[in-house]
Protein backbone atom coordinates (compact mmCIF):
# COMPACT_ATOMS: atom_id res chain seq x y z
CA UNK A 1 0.00 0.00 0.00
CA UNK A 2 1.22 3.47 -0.87
CA UNK A 3 0.78 5.43 2.39
CA UNK A 4 1.13 8.83 0.76
CA UNK A 5 -1.47 8.07 -1.94
CA UNK A 6 -3.77 6.52 0.68
CA UNK A 7 -3.52 9.62 2.89
CA UNK A 8 -4.28 11.93 -0.04
CA UNK A 9 -7.31 9.85 -1.01
CA UNK A 10 -8.68 9.99 2.54
CA UNK A 11 -8.22 13.76 2.61
CA UNK A 12 -9.97 14.09 -0.75
CA UNK A 13 -12.90 11.99 0.48
CA UNK A 14 -13.19 13.98 3.73
CA UNK A 15 -13.12 17.27 1.82
CA UNK A 16 -16.05 16.16 -0.34
CA UNK A 17 -17.95 14.93 2.73
CA UNK A 18 -17.24 18.15 4.63
CA UNK A 19 -18.25 20.53 1.85
CA UNK A 20 -21.44 18.67 0.96
CA UNK A 21 -22.42 18.14 4.60
CA UNK A 22 -21.95 21.82 5.43
CA UNK A 23 -24.13 22.85 2.49
CA UNK A 24 -26.85 20.38 3.48
CA UNK A 25 -26.83 21.55 7.11
CA UNK A 26 -26.92 25.22 6.14
CA UNK A 27 -29.79 24.64 3.69
CA UNK A 28 -31.81 22.59 6.19
CA UNK A 29 -31.38 25.16 8.97
CA UNK A 30 -32.21 28.06 6.65
CA UNK A 31 -35.33 26.27 5.32
CA UNK A 32 -36.48 25.41 8.85
CA UNK A 33 -35.97 29.01 9.96
CA UNK A 34 -37.96 30.34 7.01
CA UNK A 35 -40.76 27.87 7.76
CA UNK A 36 -40.82 28.90 11.42
CA UNK A 37 -39.78 25.40 12.53
CA UNK A 38 -36.45 26.31 14.08
CA UNK A 39 -36.14 26.89 17.81
CA UNK A 40 -33.39 28.59 19.77
CA UNK A 41 -31.69 25.43 20.96
CA UNK A 42 -28.99 23.43 19.24
CA UNK A 43 -29.68 21.16 16.28
CA UNK A 44 -28.82 17.50 16.75
CA UNK A 45 -26.67 16.04 13.99
CA UNK A 46 -25.70 12.47 13.23
CA UNK A 47 -23.18 11.26 10.67
CA UNK A 48 -22.61 7.62 9.79
CA UNK A 49 -19.35 6.44 8.28
CA UNK A 50 -19.43 3.04 6.66
CA UNK A 51 -16.70 0.98 5.06
CA UNK A 52 -18.80 -2.05 4.09
CA UNK A 53 -15.95 -4.12 2.67
CA UNK A 54 -14.05 -3.72 5.96
CA UNK A 55 -16.98 -4.20 8.32
CA UNK A 56 -16.72 -0.65 9.73
CA UNK A 57 -19.76 1.36 10.79
CA UNK A 58 -19.25 4.42 12.99
CA UNK A 59 -21.99 6.78 14.10
CA UNK A 60 -20.98 10.25 15.26
CA UNK A 61 -23.54 12.40 17.07
CA UNK A 62 -23.11 16.04 18.00
CA UNK A 63 -25.16 19.15 18.61
CA UNK A 64 -24.72 22.25 16.48
CA UNK A 65 -25.31 25.49 18.39
CA UNK A 66 -27.37 28.15 16.65
CA UNK A 67 -26.53 31.07 18.92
Amino acid sequence: MNEEKFNLEIRKFLKVVGINSQRDIERAVRDAAEAGKLGDGPVKARMTLELPELGVRRVIEEEIALK
